[in-house]
């Protein structure tokens, strides 16, 4: 039952908190964006209280939740800080990230939005098949 619930849940909460986001800051949800605000803007406290309850609420799930899928290996810090770069290099590049074009770019029917989405679906597709 959790198998199905879970994601059903997830998808609900991700859909309500971008519609809300939407209607109350004006603003379409990215986590890059909302991040670079909290980096780079003067108006820092949203963004922060974004940023915090993302964090907060992975952490809080993960400890009160039985996890069903191993905690992946350790791996080299130099490699993940190239991945970080690389992905927000990605990230300005497509002039957003997954969050922002996947739920609320393709959620308005964006063209943008669902040709960076199929991009990024195809990339992580083909990235997996050949490492693995």
């Amino acid at each position: 039952m959790d198998t199905i619930f879970n994601p059903i849940v997830g998808g609900l909460l991700i859909g309500a908190t971008a519609t809300i986001y939407l209607l109350t800051i004006g603003k379409v949800i990215g986590i890059s964006g909302i991040l670079s605000q909290l980096l780079f803007n003067k108006e820092r406290f949203l963004p922060f209280l974004f940023i915090a309850g993302l964090i907060i609420g992975g952490s809080a799930y993960g400890i009160l939740t039985e996890q069903t899928v191993a905690f992946p290996e350790n791996r080299s810090p130099l490699l993940l800080i190239i991945s970080g770069l690389l992905v927000g290099y990605g990230t300005r590049l497509g002039g957003g990230c997954t969050s922002g074009h996947g739920v609320c770019g393709i959620s308005r029917l964006s063209p943008r939005s669902i040709t960076a989405t199929l991009v990024f679906m195809l990339t992580a597709i083909i990235t997996v098949s050949v490492l693995h």
